[in-house]
């Protein structure tokens, strides 16, 4: 076989591995880790890859990947910033991105002065030879025109770090560029993936997000459960909203509901959705007992945490808010209603409306926290000290319910 023949079959062995692993949607750490193995069995003398993705989050804008010769790959991710950071900025994929630069490609053994890229000083320092960085668009090429250095790239940005003597041969940089859109469209297939299951948990929820990616999607899929019903409501939120400007209001309020959506997820409940200046959870943690146990302890967890929000909101001089908190159990309707081209996935039922006729008794009863006898009697024994507060006729339902409260010591209800 000769020489070409031999680089021939190596950039064919690795364009269908890449094909194979995009179309199985594996995982971008565990692709990018083979890539990386794969890279050396095939001969390249790679020390050190680089990859870095834009991303749709509401937290990060972008990921980085990170793999070493001899060490594995590391995961990154990057909050969102207004202003590019100076680091970044001195960056080589920056003059990828930014200054109209489709490869940066630099010999860091043939020349004596400093690289103007600190990084490359860095790496040169730890044994590297040569450095060749570049991009794959996903829309436009990412060197046809400079871009806004706060605008997030669809594609991907790559870099490859050799430490051998002579640094990469022209088969190794052709072998890499062969297969580069191939890398690219896993990656893309990759990222998509992972963008649609953030999007899912930050906009349905855990567990709802889950099940419509898994393929609960038609109209009418309901599924009937037992769980309990958590209705958080802020009290005096409204007049407060007439007195704070939109800003103020807004960042309060996130505030808020961010400390009770922490102690859902703390105690394994889900967010169904989010009521104006409240939110409804639901506890599904296995049998209805354990679901019961599970929400009475994010009851002791929320007090804790409101508690240390309030204080520390105080301390600043920030307007400051308390709770009302609603819990019942039963069966309930979980998924999709709607129409066709508009659909919610939630949860429908007696239980539901009951725990909503239950938090319309808080102020008649001066109780923030009410809990049905169901929660109660499904809770036992329990860690919480529950005190009826008796039993009354809620609108809609035939039978008296009897309602709780949960007692501390020297507690000074509002």
């Amino acid at each position: 076989m000769t020489t070409l023949d031999a680089d021939t079959a190596k950039s064919s062995d690795l364009i269908n591995w890449l094909v194979a692993r995009g179309l199985e949607g594996v995982e971008k750490e565990e692709l990018l880790e083979e890539y990386c193995n794969r890279l050396v069995e095939l001969g390249v003398p790679l020390m050190r890859f680089h990859a870095a993705q834009s991303t749709l989050h509401p937290i990060y804008g972008g990921t980085g990947y990170s793999w070493y010769y001899g060490k594995g790959g590391e995961y990154q991710k990057f909050e969102y910033s207004e202003q590019p950071s100076d680091q970044w900025r001195a960056s080589p994929l920056f003059a990828v991105l930014n200054e109209g630069e489709s490869v940066v490609h630099e010999r860091l053994v043939d020349q004596n002065e400093q690289s103007r890229f600190p990084l490359l000083n860095e790496l040169r320092e730890h044994g590297a030879t040569e450095y060749y960085a570049t991009g794959v668009s996903f829309d436009i090429p990412t060197h046809n025109q400079p871009k806004d250095a706060k605008k997030a790239v669809n594609g991907v940005l790559l870099s490859w770090t050799s430490n051998a003597p002579e640094g990469f041969k022209d088969s190794d940089l052709a072998l890499i560029n062969t297969a580069l859109p191939h890398l690219g469209l896993a990656l893309k297939s990759a990222n998509n993936q992972r963008i649609s299951k953030d999007l899912m948990r930050v906009y349905l929820g855990r567990d709802a997000g889950r099940r419509v990616l898994s393929g609960e999607i038609r109209r009418g899929s309901l599924q009937q459960i037992d769980a309990v019903i958590w209705n958080f409501d802020l009290e005096g939120f409204t007049s407060l909203s007439e007195e704070l400007p939109g800003d103020a209001l807004i960042e309060m309020l996130n505030e808020y509901l961010a400390a009770a959506i922490d102690v859902v997820h703390k105690c394994d409940g889900s967010i169904l959705k989010f009521m104006g200046d409240g939110l409804m959870a639901m506890f599904d943690v296995g049998e209805i007992d354990a679901d019961a146990r599970a929400a009475l302890a994010a009851v002791g967890e929320l007090e804790t945490s409101m508690a240390k929000l309030n204080a520390q909101r105080s301390a600043d001089g920030l307007p400051v808010s308390n709770y009302t908190l609603a819990l019942h159990a039963g069966e309930i309707l979980y998924g999709n209603i709607g129409s066709e081209n508009r659909l919610d996935f939630t949860v429908i039922g007696p239980t539901v409306n009951q725990t909503a006729r239950i938090a319309g008794m808080h102020r008649s009863l001066g109780q923030r926290i009410l809990i049905s006898d169901d929660v109660a009697k499904a809770a036992q024994p329990c860690a919480s000290e529950l005190v009826s507060v008796g039993r009354y006729m809620l609108r809609g339902v035939l039978e008296p319910k009897e309602l709780f409260t949960v007692y501390k010591a020297n507690d000074a209800r509002d």
